[in-house]
């Protein structure tokens, strides 16, 4: 993707801020858990942190969390969500907190759209020694039958290289590194994957990916003939066409440490 579509895409979120807070999943707790290990203390920034669906397990597990994000429409709806918590308005790469003010910083679906070059310098500065980067990403689980059935169907723009378990791993495996050739500021990357799901309707999944970044930038009758596709393979399908069901979902994590 080249940078004019990168910031097309990542932009494209604010106008479809409250049906991502209704629509999008949490995190796994095992991953949060894990992606929090090794990190040398409790404050913990959430970057990019959307409507605060990260947040609101961050403040879950107990840690002092603060989140930025860089969309008023996200911030908006992440504020009204978690309103004990810090949300500050800010970007990866222009991070609105002082030198080694926390111990890990966690991007919930976001660290890709991070311009590393300038964003690893940025989380490097507010990371205590030693601190964590992680980023997690919920994958829809194509080890399923009708899952893989459903992400052939959807085509790249709702189920994109990131969202299913083997193709996330390549994706992933060096989205610590900045592109224009400086060094890297992290470690050695690890790389996890735990089981979750999401309890869903027909509607509802329609609903959820129609708030893909690659759907909303999407024209509106190529959108509505694609979403029109889904709902007709969840129609045909036993396992979603009656009632609720659960999305078989993985949320992986990538976590390197502060050099």
């Amino acid at each position: 993707m080249g940078h004019d579509d990168q910031v097309r895409h990542s932009s494209s979120f604010g106008a479809a801020a409250t049906a991502y807070a209704e629509h999008r999943p949490d995190y796994a707790r095992d991953a949060v858990r894990w992606a929090l290990a090794h990190s040398p203390g409790p404050r913990v920034l959430d970057l990019g942190a959307g409507t605060g669906k990260l947040t609101a397990g961050l403040r879950a597990a107990d840690v002092d969390v603060s989140a930025v994000e860089p969309d008023p429409a996200m911030l908006a709806e992440l504020r009204r969500a978690v309103p004990d918590v810090r949300a500050l308005p800010g970007s990866a790469e222009a991070i609105p907190l002082p030198d080694a003010s926390v111990d890990a910083v966690l991007a919930g679906n976001a660290m890709h759209w991070f311009d590393m070059a300038a964003a690893g310098p940025e989380i490097a500065r507010v990371l205590a020694p030693g601190g964590t980067l992680a980023g997690l990403w919920n994958v829809l689980d194509d080890r399923v039958d009708w899952v893989a059935e459903l992400a052939r169907v959807s085509g790249s723009a709702a189920v994109g290289p990131r969202d299913t378990p083997a193709s996330w791993r390549v994706e992933t495996a060096r989205m610590h590194v900045p592109t224009n050739g400086a060094a890297a500021r992290f470690e050695r990357p690890e790389q996890a994957e735990f089981p979750h799901g999401q309890r869903r309707t027909a509607d509802s999944l329609v609903a959820t990916l129609a708030t893909r970044a690659g759907m909303l930038v999407m024209p509106a009758e190529e959108r509505d003939a694609t979403l029109g596709r889904i709902r007709a393979f969840l129609a045909s399908r036993p396992e979603t066409a009656a009632g609720e069901f659960t999305l078989p979902m993985l949320t992986c994590v990538l976590r390197v440490r502060r050099r």
